[in-house]
């Protein structure tokens, strides 16, 4: 009679290893994506502890794809400092998702004397927009963070050339995929893409019937170049009909371009902050994305996933994102943005055209599978290989 065999004693038997991801000030992407690495990491078999500011939970779920969630402290980085200290105090990894993030974490592991024992991957999901007057201490803590992190990933060729002016030893391109609505579904052929569009629900609501719709989303600030858009919609107001630009979102340049809106009498609407912004953009005629700088923005992954045409700023990553799939333009040119615009509304063909290159190019952007075994590849690179 054969006996079972004898367990290992507990001091054998491996823990789940314990990656900490540290989030400050969540953008929609860099939200979107964390939440779509810690479901992928708690299914193959690690424990996430989430810290981020504490509307980040209610937005993203962080709990529902199974990890835990530690909220920081806004705006009192001693106070957030000791709670990250106590989380990171068995982690095997952290993971810091932006600048201010990665001097965090890297603020934590050296007051809890764990710097250099548990590596820190910091993701470079942006790029700075500070002013002038504080572009040097920007430059400052990118330099800090770039020299003192294990490994840099970046989310687009010009941040891996970024962190390694600023010192980096490892820095690593790291495409971050569109987590969002299951994307099994057939899409539709380029013709009855575009002429579905003008038969969409959210096309009354935004009171765009009858009438083109050309949709942007984001941040009411400068960076998304909402004014050189408003200088465009003017341009295009001699159309008949005129097209309508709908833009969700709220900042800090509302009452500014609420303004120019009702002075100019420009065909705008600003929708505010909408929780069915793509939702919007499945109805619109055209996407415009007219921002000074971009990493792999939603509004693009969405666009082209959903087969609707894209006018865009030919900034950061964009380019190698979209490749020949968009309209592309120069950053603050309104008159090379209504000229992108008014042809493709003014030509259907050429409209099927840009949403057939945009369904076989978002078919190659990486899954969200490939983009969790990549991380994780980075993570067993640095903690040595889990059994």
């Amino acid at each position: 009679m054969s006996l079972p065999p004898t367990p290992p004693p507990p001091s054998a038997v491996r823990e789940p290893q314990h990656a900490v991801q540290v989030v400050d000030g969540a953008s929609a992407g860099t939200g979107a994506h964390v939440r779509s690495l810690t479901e992928g990491l708690v299914a193959r078999g690690l424990r996430v502890t989430v810290c981020a500011p504490s509307g980040a939970e209610e937005v993203y779920g962080f709990t529902g794809a199974g990890a835990r969630f530690a909220p920081l402290p806004a705006r009192n980085e001693p106070e957030a400092a000791a709670g990250l200290r106590r989380l990171c105090a068995d982690a095997d990894l952290v993971h810091a998702h932006g600048v201010r993030a990665g001097l965090l974490a890297l603020t934590t592991l050296a007051l809890s004397g764990r710097a250099g024992r548990a590596p820190l991957v910091v993701t470079w999901h942006h790029r700075s927009n500070a002013s002038v007057a504080r572009a040097p201490l920007r430059r400052l803590m990118e330099r800090r963070v770039a020299c003192s992190a294990s490994v840099v990933l970046a989310v687009t060729t010009d941040l891996v050339d970024r962190a390694r002016r600023r010192g980096a030893r490892d820095a690593r391109l790291a495409p971050v995929v569109l987590p969002g609505p299951a994307r099994d579904e057939a899409p539709l052929e380029p013709r009855a893409a575009v002429e579905s569009r003008a038969q969409h629900k959210s096309r009354a609501e935004v009171g765009a019937v009858g009438r083109p719709l050309v949709f942007s989303v984001g941040r009411l600030d400068d960076r998304h170049g909402y004014g050189t858009a408003l200088s465009a919609a003017r341009s295009w107001r001699h159309l008949d009909p005129p097209p309508l630009l709908a833009i969700a979102g709220e900042g800090p340049q509302r009452a500014q371009l609420q303004r120019r809106i009702v002075e100019e009498e420009l065909p705008v609407r600003l929708l505010g902050r909408r929780d069915d912004a793509f939702e919007l953009l499945a109805g619109a005629d055209v996407a415009l994305l007219s921002s000074r700088w971009e990493g792999r923005p939603l509004l693009a992954q969405e666009a082209l996933h959903g087969g609707v045409p894209l006018v865009a700023t030919s900034v950061g990553g964009v380019p190698e994102l979209v490749g020949d799939a968009a309209e592309l333009v120069p950053y603050g040119d309104a008159r090379a943005i209504a000229a992108a615009v008014g042809g493709l509304l003014a030509d259907p063909e050429r409209r099927e055209g840009l949403v057939a290159r945009g369904l076989a190019r978002a078919a190659e952007w990486p899954t969200e599978e490939s983009t969790v075994a990549h991380v994780l590849s980075v993570y067993d690179e640095l903690t040595g290989a889990r059994p």
